[in-house]
């Protein structure tokens, strides 16, 4: 049997929110997608897909791209209406550097996918969403993450 790694998300994801917490641009840091209306400015980090990769894995293991999602939510009735943008993206500009500058989590992964070797880069998408009966501002942010020998692969 291979030396196997397993896919350990947990570790990842706290590695990854670490990050958001150290640089001090949000309220609330949370695990999950929100469900009720967050506060003040506020990011999320949740999986969005595990895809194996045929072309990066060993003989005997499958190294697998986990795309990870990180949504900063700011609420869109906030003043001043023209500075949400400004400060939406400062928040995403500092985690992508973050996430580029620590470029495999502390030995945690292989490699941030940043210029999408294996599908999307690390990529900042702006919109907005609606939870309840609030509008929010918000900056999706793909982080795509490449994990060696996760599975083993049998013949």
């Amino acid at each position: 049997m291979a030396d196997v790694t397993p896919l350990d998300f947990p570790g990842i994801r706290d590695a990854l929110i670490s990050h958001a917490q150290r640089i001090g641009r949000f309220n609330d840091v949370t695990k999950h997608e929100p469900v009720n209306k967050p506060n003040g400015v506020h990011a999320a980090l949740w999986v969005d897909k595990v895809t194996p990769l045929g072309s990066a894995s060993g003989l005997a293991t499958v190294t697998v791209r986990l795309a990870c999602i990180c949504r900063i939510y700011l609420n869109a009735a906030s003043q001043p209406y023209d500075e949400l943008d400004a400060k939406g993206l400062a928040a995403a500009d500092r985690l992508m550097a973050a996430w580029a500058g620590d470029f495999t989590l502390g030995g945690r992964i292989r490699d941030v996918d940043i210029k999408g070797a294996h599908g999307v880069p690390l990529d900042g998408q702006a919109g907005y969403q609606d939870i309840g009966d609030t509008k929010f501002r918000v900056f999706t942010i793909v982080v795509p993450l490449i994990i060696n020998d996760v599975w083993e692969e049998v013949a």
